[in-house]
């Protein structure tokens, strides 16, 4: 139906937007890793503390737990 210099076309579109968005993703994933290793980590523990009141309702557990088991 759709002659072929249109599905060329069609296909570039599609690569491209794909690429951009990958690209972005990237990025962002080194922007994390950058800020992280620029904490050291402390970030990613900075809700754990005890006098955190927005957490002390819910539970007493951090938020991140790399050595917790999810079980579906």
């Amino acid at each position: 139906l759709f002659s072929l210099l249109l599905q060329k076309w069609v296909v570039f579109a599609l690569s491209a937007s794909s690429s951009l968005g990958c690209l972005s993703c990237l990025l962002g994933l080194a922007v994390s890793i950058g800020l992280t290793l620029g904490s050291q980590g402390r970030v990613l523990l900075a809700p754990c503390t005890i006098g955190n009141v927005a957490l002390a309702p819910v539970s007493r557990e951090c938020p991140f737990d790399p050595t917790r088991v999810y079980v579906s």
